[in-house]
């Protein structure tokens, strides 16, 4: 905060700010070289996981995410076959696949579990894309 001008006819200026300290020590304004010595607290998420099996190809329904917040992929089961992380803008008309620097993201061709995104746009939604050979997979997208 800059200072404050003493105009007349006062000859100093009343200033109110927020300090920090020990008890029975000088207190620290809080600034830019002393910020406020607090952390973020993040409470669970709202999003409810999406789980599921499927012994056949599949997509999954649609995952909404709570924004601000890593999104998991948990796949196991004995399967062969490709999983896909897909995200949609439009309400799921289009699932796009995911990438990062124009390659390939979110493609799994083994059991996994692993943060795959984090969602800032609201109303958007996640999908598991499963193209399996055989076997059984199952899977869970969660926050």
């Amino acid at each position: 905060m800059p200072p404050k001008n003493v105009t007349s006819p006062a000859g100093f200026v009343p200033e109110t700010a927020i300090s920090f300290g020990e008890r029975d020590t000088p207190a620290t304004p809080v600034s830019a070289q002393s910020p406020l010595p607090v952390a973020q607290w993040m409470t669970a998420a709202i999003a409810a996981p999406l789980a599921g099996s499927t012994a056949a190809s599949a997509v999954s329904a649609a995952f909404i995410p709570d924004l601000g917040r890593p999104i998991w992929i948990s796949l196991s089961g004995n399967w062969i076959g490709t999983v896909t992380v897909r995200r949609s803008v439009d309400g799921g008309a289009t699932r796009l696949p995911l990438t990062v620097a124009g390659a390939p993201w979110g493609v799994f061709t083994a059991n996994a579990q692993e943060a795959v995104g984090e969602e800032s746009v609201a109303g958007a939604r996640w999908y598991v894309d499963v193209a399996l050979t055989s076997g059984s997979v199952d899977y869970r997208m969660e926050q």
